[in-house]
């Protein structure tokens, strides 16, 4: 039969286990750890808008995550967002010519990158820079717009009548 010291023992190592198991899913899961860093290549792409979008937002091609936004900075000569996506080493063929878009995931989601690959025989690889880039849509821009359409269209003279 274990002696009592022996049972607490190895019931208090296996509490420090599930413990620190704990500790490294809620990591692993908010994704605020560096331990379990992406295999992957860099690419860069520049964008006149980002909106909302952060620092390990997804990137995606068919509504799959492929790698993740690793760095966003602003290119002091353009005045253009500078992204750069590490790409999972498994997904080495998207093509050069590929697009880079920011989208909304739903009406009011985070904002991640879509790219849509094309067809060049030619790979994007570490360093590589994608160059058609389609900037995020911004609602409040959009409502702006829309209402200031509205407003000039209430303007206008109503059978070729003039103010």
């Amino acid at each position: 039969m274990l002696s009592q010291r022996t049972i607490e023992t190895s019931v208090g190592f296996f509490l420090l286990a599930a413990i620190l198991a704990l500790i490294i899913l809620a990591f692993k899961v908010s994704g605020m750890t560096s331990f379990f860093k992406r295999e992957g290549y860099d690419v860069t792409a520049q964008f006149d808008d980002i909106g909302q979008l952060k620092i390990r937002g997804p990137v995606k091609i068919g509504g799959v995550t492929i790698g993740e936004v690793t760095n966003i900075m602003l290119d002091p000569k353009s005045y253009r967002a500078t992204v750069t996506m590490r790409i999972d080493s498994h997904v080495n063929d998207i093509p050069v010519d590929s697009s880079a878009s920011i989208l909304t995931a739903g009406l009011l989601g985070d904002n991640y990158i879509a790219i849509t690959p094309m067809y060049s025989q030619r790979y994007l690889m570490n360093g590589s820079e994608i160059e058609e880039t389609h900037s995020a849509m911004i609602l409040e821009k959009l409502i702006g717009q829309f209402l200031f359409k509205v407003g000039n269209d209430n303007k206008q003279p109503v059978n070729g009548a003039s103010k």
